[in-house]
């Protein structure tokens, strides 16, 4: 009788430490995929700051490209609006889906103003021009 007890006991504490390890490995896994689009955002964010800069250095030399340029500028508003509804709940499906479309406009439109900056000799040999579109 009291082996049997001993053996119940035994088995429920190995239950009990499983059960904390699932639950601990699961937390762990929760927060390695909060932390992982936190560094998504930081690099959106990071390239939204660098677009109206990227803008300003286009403006001087494509003047008359003015449409391309307030497309870029709308869609990277887009993007940073997408991009703060998305940071609010990351497991949110549409949110993230609606980022990744504000994205895809936004690569689009900025595509479209790097074919465009093609065309302009000085605008290309800019080095302003040269470092922001690296980066």
């Amino acid at each position: 009788m009291m082996t049997a007890l001993i053996v119940i006991l035994v088995i429920l504490a190995v239950l009990a430490f499983w059960a904390i390890g699932v639950y601990n490995r699961l937390v762990g896994l929760r927060n390695r995929f909060k932390n992982s689009f936190a560094q998504i955002d930081v690099q959106l964010k990071r390239r939204y700051d660098l677009i109206p800069n990227l803008v300003e250095v286009a403006k001087g030399y494509m003047k008359h490209e003015r449409e391309t340029l307030e497309a870029v500028i709308h869609a990277r508003n887009q993007a940073v609006s997408a991009s703060s509804k998305a940071v609010l709940d990351p497991a949110d499906g549409a949110s993230v889906q609606q980022l990744a479309a504000a994205e895809g406009t936004l690569t689009a439109s900025l595509g479209k103003m790097f074919a465009l900056s093609e065309s302009y000799p000085d605008l290309k040999a800019n080095q302003n021009m040269i470092q922001l579109t690296e980066e």
